[in-house]
């Protein structure tokens, strides 16, 4: 027979255990009389103290015995003075430790949180709060009550608790009207939850099939969901296809959508080759103004400067490098052009010709900034060149509104970047997006340098504008072929060209930089990986383990990076009494860990390890290593080369482990001594 359910109501004594992904926690839960039980369950943000009124089912786990199985909660707040005195000691608002909280207690007693809720100003009347931080208080707690109200509404509709932290930034109290209003709201930016699961939540509310808020919203995902593909639009003909598809409707219903889209602005329609093609105006704004500014900047020429030669010989003698032709002609038209577009495979020269340009507007009196589209293939560029080399996104000082969660560059036409020249590497990475943004913040007259190798893969964003400016052939170009001596001795550079140029690559030499290890199975290709790893580079090549770095095509096998990553970490940062940890969905974060951010975050704080600075952002493919993971104050700090950032837990999502990365999330970092490709 299937076992009834069964209340309990009880004080929470101990939170044994609590994932901030999804809302799963353990508790022992004092139901009185001197007896707990252990409850586990979906019980999002649980704090000592609280009183819960639980329905579920009894089971007998193998390892943990008998335990109390939630499947609905109702929280009942504290009421008398040493109940919330409990609740406020664990530590639920930042800044109110067991003191704090017992003066607050002592001059509020039982009305305490009615306090802290409606009259939160109220606090300063307790020594040591002064109005300002009783208003922050205030706040917390009300966010707190919030945000873990639209938790429980998420887990009841099986959305993710992490969705409902920021669904609730986004919009506040007014979330879950909201949300019946229009369910799709939770596919805009900044939440970007999953199509299938708000589909599927909108149809628990009522929403029907053909519904128009349905079907333009399944418009806008395959929109949205084809620019992670590299598409800045779709041919309008495969658009409705696929939507029709996806919900399961009459094509005629989808056309319909994208008729009500045009005529809402949301959606642009234009011609290209004779087909219909459909684009998200953003895209369409980004693409037709990039490509209007690069024709501006090609036809802004400038005279030659007095002594043009006598400043190559000094470049030349500076560097010690005697210019070949190719790069004599790239570093003469940077000199008069207005844009000018650098490309070639690995060896050669394109840092060369960076530095003789350099040295060249130097000369010439001109201030340059450099930047690249990652922090990693920033910071390459500035020990290759000894300038100090940014990120787009920071040369472009990115920002968030506080009104709307989004984030904004402060550099625009209004607010122009203050640089004579702009140099950009690693261009093959950048999207149409922040070409766009980009290309906002440079003035009229300046000089635009953008250098890259098309044959890289093209950026994770929509669009691949250098490849697209390439083959355009409207911008000068200086395009370099010759490998250099010293890039011939790398078996690694030629393998590179043999394979663009439709070679085989050379793998039988073992005396050179490439190696090629052939494995028959799975298990055997993981064991050597390790064995590279832990003992075979470091002890044969003098490589530290830190510094080899793992690629791998996929993120799902055996010898996908999650697998990999696992195998890893167990073999070169294991557990140890002395290392804290954190779990996180189906990662342990560990002290010691290499780590990888995987979104754009410009809103998290960070400072320079010297204490020199501090600055906001953190960038999708920014590597870092974890120094402390603190409990009590749940954060999770990692070092970014010389930038230090506090994490807390519920962020803990826009990270992975990085001993291994997909090859699209390694792009940009040249400056890595060793890899590991499986």
């Amino acid at each position: 027979m299937e076992q009834e359910l069964e209340i309990i109501q009880g004080v929470i004594g101990t939170v044994v255990y609590q994932n901030y992904d999804n809302g799963y926690a353990v508790l022992r839960l004092s139901v009185g009389g001197g007896q707990s039980v252990t409850v586990v369950g979906t019980i999002p943000l649980p704090a000592v103290g609280e009183r819960l009124m639980v329905t579920g089912k009894w089971s007998n786990h193998s390892s943990y015995g008998r335990q109390f199985e939630a499947e609905f909660l109702e929280r009942l707040m504290p009421q008398t003075s040493m109940e919330i005195l409990s609740y406020l000691s664990g530590r639920i608002i930042k800044g109110i430790g067991p003191k704090m909280a017992a003066r607050i207690v002592d001059h509020f007693r039982d009305e305490t949180l009615v306090v802290m809720e409606r009259e939160p100003l109220r606090l300063a009347e307790v020594p040591g709060i002064s109005r300002e931080r009783a208003q922050l208080i205030g706040e917390e707690f009300r966010q707190r009550v919030g945000m873990r109200s639209l938790m429980e509404f998420f887990a009841l509709h099986h959305l993710p608790a992490e969705l409902a932290v920021r669904t609730y930034k986004l919009y506040g109290e007014s979330t879950v009207e909201l949300l019946y209003d229009d369910p799709y709201l939770l596919m805009d930016d900044g939440l970007d939850a999953p199509f299938a699961s708000v589909d599927r939540f909108a149809i628990e509310l009522g929403v029907a099939g053909d519904d128009p808020r349905r079907v333009e919203a399944g418009i806008l995902f395959e929109l949205h969901y084809n620019l992670s593909a590299g598409h800045a639009f779709l041919p309008e003909e495969k658009l409705v296809a696929a939507t029709a598809q996806l919900l399961s409707i009459d094509p005629e219903a989808a056309v319909k959508g994208v008729e009500r889209l045009m005529e809402g602005e949301r959606l642009v329609r234009d011609t290209l080759a004779g087909i219909t093609v459909d684009y998200l105006p953003e895209l369409y704004e980004a693409e037709q103004y990039s490509a209007r500014r690069l024709l501006e900047f090609a036809l802004s020429e400038f005279p030659e400067p007095w002594g043009l030669e006598k400043m190559l010989r000094k470049a030349s003698a500076e560097s010690g490098i005697d210019y070949s032709g190719q790069q004599q002609e790239a570093i003469r038209r940077a000199a008069t052009s207005g844009v000018l577009l650098v490309t070639g495979g690995p060896g050669t020269g394109k840092t060369t010709i960076l530095n003789g340009i350099l040295s060249l507007f130097g000369q010439m009196g001109l201030r340059c900034v450099l930047a690249a589209p990652t922090g990693r293939a920033a910071k390459r560029l500035t020990e290759v060149t000894g300038e100090e080399a940014s990120t787009i996104h920071r040369l472009l000082e990115s920002t968030i509104d506080q009104n709307t969660g989004k984030m904004f560059f402060v550099r625009d036409e209004d607010t122009p970047l203050k640089a004579d020249a702009i140099i950009v590497d690693e261009m093959s990475m950048v999207d149409v997006e922040l070409l766009h943004s980009l290309l906002r913040a440079i003035p009229a007259g300046k000089r635009v340098i953008l250098v890259g190798d098309p044959d890289q893969l093209p950026p994770v964003g929509p669009g691949f504008p250098f490849g697209d400016m390439l083959r355009s052939k409207m911008l000068p170009t200086v395009c370099l072929t010759e490998i250099f001596r010293q890039a011939q001795q790398s078996l690694i550079v030629m393998n590179a060209h043999r394979v663009n140029s439709g070679q085989k690559p050379e793998l039988r030499r073992v005396d050179s930089d490439f190696f090629f290890m052939r494995r028959q199975s799975e298990d055997s290709l993981r064991q050597t990986i390790r064995d590279l790893c832990t003992t075979r580079l470091p002890k044969n090549m003098g490589i530290p383990a830190d510094q080899i770095q793992v690629l791998t095509p996929t993120r799902k096998g055996g010898v996908g990076t999650w697998s990999l990553n696992s195998l890893l970490q167990g073999s070169l940062n294991p557990a140890a009494p002395d290392k804290r940890e954190r779990q996180f969905g189906e990662f342990t974060f560990r002290e010691g860990d290499r780590v990888m951010q995987i979104r754009n975050n410009y809103d998290i704080m960070w400072k320079r390890t010297d204490g020199s600075m501090v600055g906001t952002g953190i960038f999708n493919g920014d590597v870092g290593t974890i120094t402390a993971i603190d409990g009590s104050a749940e954060t999770v700090t990692v070092v970014f080369d010389d930038r230090e950032a506090d994490y807390d837990f519920t962020q803990l999502g826009e990270l992975e482990p990085a001993y291994a990365m997909t090859v699209h999330k390694s792009q940009g970092s040249g400056a890595t001594r060793s890899l590991v490709k499986s």
